[in-house]
């Protein structure tokens, strides 16, 4: 009660001084004010302060994302300029948990939140969604709509056209909230269908496809890649210790189904498997005959020895391990900006064509990727989204990006930024030690979980990867190899959708909860089906993974999905 009765009186003395200040200055606003950046820069021009001041504080984060993904740590000059700029100390800590959302909800369910909290979510669809929808309705969250009015950056995210739907309208301004936002969707690119010249998918190794006088990119169905394999397999190719290859190894990161070397025989993408038939129909892959297809598929391949046998189990340290050392003829899934692959020893294959027979690329118009809410228990929220808001700016990605000028970089006659080459030097000779300048180039990621997004790099810096230019960064075997699939032409054809995906609305399906485990217990059994003894007992498992999405509710799911793709408000990728 005593708490209550100070909090009202303290509210109510700031009335009055509020009131006695717009009395005193003829109803003006005042100077301490920084309501807008306008505003804030103008006062902090008369107080001797940079343009992008904005309040003498510090701004503490807790992160529930991964160690893998960002770092706690930040370099002490990158804090001091950041003060210097700003008048912020910044800091995070990163929430460790088994997993992250489990780390979201304890950290939720406690109460006891910093400044601002920063969480994955890739789209309306993922686990954490109903778990921040809770929050919000709750009350926990600040509405960050009247805050984002007068930002440089943040304002566009009020601009029709601007945002995906699914963030828009699933995500950030749902209906049920009146126009208000409680969580920003993060990692918008500026433009539609924006993407770099990344390539993933299988890759085989060059001088083998040479030697086999085979030219990857004409390998474009499962079929082929199996007649490959075998010749590899004949070939009595070696590694780089001299023992025999594998024809077909692993994920560069490990055991996994990887979808983009068996496309013709996935149904839909491998993290959603419902698609629509040729007669409309919306099917679960369980439904149809690709399942038991890429099975047996899969189990000939076993068989064989053509594909390794823990190719959908194998730890990450050992999968990268026989990447690096040639021991995988073809990598099951990588990306072309690898380190080792500079050289473009490794080129793609295909692509393989998906089951509609297309290889033609798909990007999607915009995606979000990860987020952050101020909660209702920080004072002056004003702070953290002009803090925000600094630092998805040019110059503040700069700072995050690239590091300080003059000791990591110089500017060329255009005012973009040019890597010091004694920096692209230490980062390719101790890792480590470079990470520790503190910023994204080097491998430490601040400042993406406030300022990555309105994303052009090529616009704002020169080049979409940090130290092209030099042409000594990570991208230059990228390079190599999008000229090799001449990527400019893939891209100039790509489909562009702003669609949802099927899963995106499993959140406010009743049994959304049951189901999502019924999803995930079939990608289980479909691994288990590929080591099964006999195609009949790989049936039964299958069988057994539909009969359980089917009691959690996977017909009334699929009909929802119909309603929704019907809306021109929620399409789906189907």
């Amino acid at each position: 009660m005593n708490k209550k009765w100070i909090k009202m009186f303290a509210i109510s003395l700031l009335v009055v001084l509020l009131v006695s200040a717009c009395t005193n200055n003829g109803n003006q606003e005042p100077a301490s004010n920084n309501k807008g950046s306008k505003d804030g820069q103008t006062n902090a021009a008369s107080e001797g302060k940079p343009a992008t001041w904005i309040a003498d504080r510090k701004i503490k984060g807790l992160v529930f994302m991964g160690t893998d993904d960002y770092t706690e740590d930040m370099n002490p000059e990158m804090k001091a300029k950041i003060k210097e700029l700003t008048g912020i100390d910044f800091e995070i800590q990163i929430m460790k948990a088994d997993r992250s959302i489990d780390g979201l909800i304890a950290g939720l369910a406690s109460g006891d939140l910093p400044d601002f909290v920063a969480f994955y979510l890739n789209n309306s669809g993922r686990p954490e969604m109903p778990v921040l929808l809770k929050a919000a309705r709750e009350g926990m969250f600040t509405d960050l709509a009247p805050l984002m009015k007068d930002t440089k950056i943040y304002s566009k995210y009020l601009e029709k056209g601007f945002l995906p739907l699914d963030t828009e309208h699933s995500v950030m301004f749902r209906p049920e909230f009146n126009g208000s936002t409680y969580f920003v969707h993060m990692n918008i690119n500026r433009e539609a269908g924006y993407t770099t010249n990344l390539i993933g998918g299988p890759f085989i190794r060059k001088d083998i496809a040479d030697a086999l006088q085979v030219d990857p990119r004409t390998i474009t169905s499962t079929e082929q890649l199996y007649e490959l394999a075998k010749k590899i397999k004949a070939g009595n190719f070696t590694d780089s210790n001299g023992k025999p290859v594998v024809p077909i190894g692993p994920a560069y990161w490990g055991g996994s189904e990887t979808d983009k070397m068996l496309m013709d025989l996935e149904w839909g993408a491998s993290d959603q498997r419902i698609k629509q038939d040729k007669d409309g129909k919306i099917l679960h892959e369980a439904e149809t005959p690709y399942a038991m297809k890429k099975v047996e598929f899969v189990k000939n391949l076993l068989s064989e020895k053509l594909m390794h046998p823990e190719f959908f189990t194998i730890d990450e340290s050992r999968a990268t391990e026989g990447a690096v050392n040639g021991t995988w003829a073809i990598i099951g899934n990588m990306h072309s900006m690898q380190d080792f692959n500079q050289d473009a020893h490794y080129v793609p294959i295909g692509p393989i064509q998906d089951v509609e027979g297309s290889t033609r690329m798909k990007l999607s118009f915009k995606s979000g990727y990860s987020g952050w809410a101020i909660p209702t228990t920080t004072d002056q929220p004003e702070d953290i989204m002009k803090f925000a808001d600094f630092l998805a700016t040019k110059e503040g990605k700069l700072l995050w990006k690239y590091g300080i000028e003059g000791r990591d970089y110089t500017l060329d006659a255009e005012g973009k930024p040019v890597v010091k080459q004694e920096v692209i030097d230490l980062k390719a000779k101790d890792p480590n030690e470079a990470k520790k300048l503190g910023f994204d180039g080097v491998g430490n990621s601040w400042g993406n979980i406030l300022g990555s997004t309105d994303t052009d790099n090529i616009a704002d810096f020169g080049e979409e990867n940090w130290a092209d230019k030099a042409n000594a960064g990570r991208s230059r075997g990228a390079d190599l190899i999008a000229e090799y699939m001449n990527w400019n032409k893939m891209r100039e054809e790509a489909e562009i959708k702003d669609v949802y995906t099927p899963t995106a609305f499993l959140g406010e399906f009743a049994n959304g909860t049951e189901l999502k485990a019924a999803f995930d217990n079939y990608n289980d059994s479909l691994v288990k089906a590929f080591y099964s003894k006999t195609a009949e007992e790989a049936q039964k498992t299958l069988d057994n993974a539909l009969k359980q999405m089917k009691a959690a509710g996977l017909d009334d799911y699929l009909k929802l999905l119909e309603e929704k793709n019907a809306d021109p408000k929620t399409p789906v990728d189907l």
